[in-house]
């Protein structure tokens, strides 16, 4: 890690999340809690419908939050401007790209926008955060191809591109590795892992592979219909709180290989 006192980079104090309809707030979860520090790779993780994305929108602020507070680099998120929260928060986010007819290169560029002038013209400092993005995800063969003669691990890859040339602290992906096969899920969690660590960026996704967030990340957020839990992978195994996280006559999670097993 890049820094030899991290600090707390993200957190949630008693958050409530949901949605407002016809003026009533319609809560999915309440009082949330965690901290994340600085250059750690985190979690979210539980049962599909319980809020992971909910939670993850509500905290890069693309939809509002019912209760608490959220902190990014101890300061309230409401007390920071979109433009501030654009140097500080990137998010990918599982939306389709609006157009797949860019090339590689120009698609990661976007993630200057909050930096250029009203012309979009890039710096010799844009372009060098660029190519800097670009080299890390391992993208230098592909930059200028087009979009759509990616595949979706190709793709996935340019996102996370885009989202490290925006050069925030902090990055926030929703399903990362959805639609890839194991070992391009692997792949992906493994270089955001080494991105975190190598660069001091918090990065926190949610993910549907549990056994691989237990075994990379350094820190998860385990939801469940009765709030979060939250820790190191080993602190939640010890509290067996992955235990009752599905019907146990299905699937039974095993301490010992830190996995889950189908009853057979």
């Amino acid at each position: 890690m890049s820094t030899s006192n991290p600090h707390i980079a993200l957190e949630a104090r008693d958050l409530g999340i949901g949605y407002n309809a016809k003026k009533v707030q319609n809560y999915i979860l309440k009082g949330i809690r965690f901290s994340i520090l600085q250059g750690e790779l985190a979690a979210i993780v539980g049962i599909n419908g319980v809020g992971k994305s909910t939670l993850l929108r509500t905290l890069g602020r693309v939809q509002r939050k019912l209760a608490g507070s959220i902190w990014v680099n101890n300061i309230p998120l409401e007390h920071h401007t979109p433009l501030e929260l654009a140097s500080k928060i990137s998010i990918v986010l599982t939306e389709p790209i609006a157009s797949k007819n860019l090339t590689v290169r120009e698609l990661i560029a976007l993630g200057r926008q909050p930096y250029t002038n009203w012309l979009g013209t890039l710096s010799p400092d844009d372009a060098s955060k660029i190519k800097n993005a670009i080299a890390m995800v391992g993208l230098e063969a592909l930059q200028y191809k087009k979009c759509y003669e990616l595949s979706d691990g190709q793709l996935q890859k340019v996102m996370i591109a885009r989202a490290l040339a925006q050069d925030t602290s902090l990055i926030l992906l929703d399903e990362p590795t959805t639609h890839l096969d194991l070992y391009h899920k692997v792949h992906i969690l493994k270089l955001l892992k080494s991105i975190a660590h190598e660069t001091g960026k918090t990065i926190l996704f949610t993910t549907h592979e549990i056994d691989m967030a237990i075994q990379l990340c350094d820190k998860m957020v385990l939801l469940d219909q009765k709030g979060n839990t939250f820790g190191t992978p080993g602190e939640l195994i010890q509290q067996k709180h992955f235990e009752g996280l599905f019907p146990p006559d299905t699937i039974r999670f095993d301490p010992d290989t830190a996995s889950f097993k189908v009853n057979k």
